[in-house]
């Protein structure tokens, strides 16, 4: 498996195409996630997670996540993203994704996802099968470790994760994360207390989760262009 960071859900226009998973690795997946990771952040029915997305400060397009709980050990979140870029009125590049994860007992149980980066068409489906999560893909079929978390960055629990699962591909992916430190940031006018991670890889992302567990930032650079994810929406 290869250690390109998942920015699935977010610019992989910027990232080189990633080379297939080879389907023999299965038998090296790793534990998921380490053992003094926090609990995730449990919503509630109907709760979103809106950002806008900046280009060089500029308008690029927005990410959102919807929860759907359907009882007190199950959920679903979908995830909707849709970027663009262009010169004047003339579109140069456009890029979206729809993904949506059904959880239950706070594992991930179930996965469909649909990418267009710019005309190549990326998917997954993942269901569970006995006592792993099988995983089809354009980039990965074949198992995966019951209670490894998707690419979808609301989970804080990636950033405790040696391996995660990309929303766009089935691609597992290889991730290494620093801890930051505690940080203020703003967010609509009000100061705001987080913890800062960095997930290292072929790329560096930045993540910020605020003291209840919540995604309320992101930051990264790729090609000498700063891509930003400005929280709108949080309930």
């Amino acid at each position: 498996m290869n250690n390109r960071p998942c920015i699935a859900s977010i610019a992989v226009v910027f990232l080189a195409a990633p080379a297939f998973a080879d389907t023999a690795e299965t038998d090296s997946i790793k534990s998921p996630v380490e053992a003094d990771a926090p609990a995730a952040w449990q919503p509630e029915d109907g709760d979103r997670i809106a950002f806008n997305v900046l280009r060089k400060g500029k308008e690029f397009g927005t990410h959102t996540i919807s929860f759907d709980v359907e009882s007190e050990d199950r959920f679903t979140a979908t995830s909707d993203v849709d970027l663009k870029a262009g010169l004047g009125p003339i579109t140069v590049f456009r890029y979206s994704l729809d993904a949506t994860e059904a959880w239950k007992d706070g594992n991930l149980v179930g996965l469909s996802g649909r990418t267009n980066d710019d005309g190549d068409d990326e998917y997954v489906e993942a269901n569970m099968s006995g006592d792993s999560l099988a995983i089809e893909g354009s980039a990965y079929t074949g198992d995966a470790p019951i209670g490894i978390i998707p690419s979808s960055h609301w989970n804080i629990q990636q950033a405790f994760s040696d391996q995660i699962l990309s929303t766009e591909s089935g691609e597992l992916l290889d991730t290494s994360v620093e801890k930051i430190g505690r940080e203020t940031i703003t967010i609509g006018g009000e100061d705001v207390e987080t913890t800062h991670y960095r997930l290292v890889s072929d790329l560096t992302v930045d993540l910020w989760y605020d003291d209840e567990s919540r995604w309320v930032k992101l930051g990264f650079e790729a090609r000498g262009q700063q891509i930003d994810y400005v929280l709108t929406e949080l309930y």
